[in-house]
């Protein structure tokens, strides 16, 4: 008996130590509470993130569970699986990102495989539980849908020899899928529904989506970092055989913290982006004629401001519009957002926050104007890779 316990010992402390060696596991938890002046179901529209907070009462956003490690000396690979429950209390489980990156690559060159966030901007590759406020960007939700741009694909990254930290990143990826919006999409996500979509196959490379983003960091001072990007997407869309959309965007993230801080605070940190989408569409798919150019086009801007250990207060602006929006349609509206939250870190490992909304939109010609106050708490367990600045 003793030896069988013996052996059984052995081997849990084989697998637990291999295990340990390579892989981190952790599991995060994201829930929201409010109240709103908006009503379901243009609450659940008007809040386009699929992991926003979509009722009155509470939500559960985001479950995540995270495994990361070394495969080997040549690889790293990371696994993100997301457990949410949605507005009628059904239970989702998705592979949010599964891939592989190298590790020993010469030159400056880095591969990246699998299933990915698009490196698109700083919010896109981001994580719910990064952000800084409780909803995504409204550019975001309506260009990239209420999942984020991802999808299966390969990527390869140079990192400059320039004095400065300079990063070319060119990807490959399946333009089709419900996190697809801008592009093949899907039954169930058709952006500009007013125009006749076909089954579009990919035939060609004309029929995948490309994507390209050039990110360099500098230090104008010593107490001073900022990161400037630009990215760039193309793809096909289900419009015609031959239609493109193009999508890019500028992005700035700066932040001031004093030589002498207490673990990061205070600090100040500034980030804004702008995007715009170019969607070409035809009045005749027998005829393959194009009718128009439909351009989408955001910007935000946010403030966060980490005045005490722990503490951080933040405002933001957000501002979107079409040339051809219809007014009577939360989707497409042109739509503006002041918010403003309270952020309480009381460990690394957790977070408290209250954030308020102001929406204004236009229905049936009037402008409306609604608030929304929302709670938001998270917790974290296990080992959890840290964040790109």
């Amino acid at each position: 008996m003793r030896k069988a316990l013996a052996i059984l010992f052995t081997l849990h402390l084989l697998v637990y130590g291999q295990t340990a060696r390579y892989l981190n596991l952790s599991f995060g938890g994201l829930f929201g509470a409010g109240i709103s002046t908006l009503e379901e179901p243009i609450l659940e529209i008007v809040q386009g993130g699929a992991h926003d907070p979509k009722k009155r009462g509470f939500t559960v956003q985001n479950l995540e569970l995270s495994m990361t490690g070394a495969v080997d000396p040549w690889f790293y690979a990371e696994t993100h699986l997301i457990f949410q429950v949605d507005p009628e209390g059904e239970s989702i489980l998705e592979v949010e990102e599964a891939f592989m990156v190298t590790q020993s690559m010469p030159f400056g060159l880095q591969v990246k495989a699998g299933t990915f966030f698009t490196e698109f901007g700083r919010l896109n590759p981001q994580h719910p539980h990064v952000w800084s406020f409780v909803d995504q960007l409204i550019v975001n939700s309506r260009l990239f849908g209420g999942d984020g741009l991802r999808g299966p694909g390969l990527r390869l990254s140079w990192l400059t020899p320039l004095s400065w930290y300079s990063e070319l990143i060119g990807g490959i990826q399946n333009a089709n899928g419900e996190t697809m919006v801008s592009f093949l999409a899907s039954d169930e996500v058709i952006p500009l529904g007013e125009y006749p979509h076909i089954d579009r196959k990919v035939q060609s490379l004309q029929d995948v989506l490309w994507s390209g983003r050039w990110l360099n960091t500098l230090s104008p001072f010593k107490t001073v970092t900022a990161n400037l990007g630009v990215s760039g997407l193309w793809g096909p869309n289900p419009t015609g055989q031959k239609n493109q959309t193009s999508v890019l965007g500028m992005d700035i993230y700066a932040k001031w913290k004093p030589l002498t801080n207490n673990r990061g605070f205070p600090f100040v940190a500034f980030q804004a982006e702008v995007l715009s989408r170019f969607y070409e569409v035809t009045d005749s798919i027998a005829t393959k004629t194009k009718l128009d150019l439909v351009n989408d086009t955001g910007y935000y801007g946010q403030v966060l401001w980490g005045f005490k250990l722990g503490w951080v207060l933040g405002f933001k602006a957000e501002n979107v519009w079409s040339n051809i929006g219809q007014i009577d349609d939360p989707v497409r509206a042109d739509r503006t957002r002041w918010a403003t939250n309270l952020t309480w870190y009381p460990s690394e490992f957790s977070k408290l926050r209250l954030n308020y909304n102001l929406e204004k939109w236009e229905d049936q010609g009037q402008l409306q104007t609604d608030h929304s106050l929302w709670i938001q708490f998270e917790f974290l367990i296990g080992q959890h890779g840290g964040h790109k600045f």
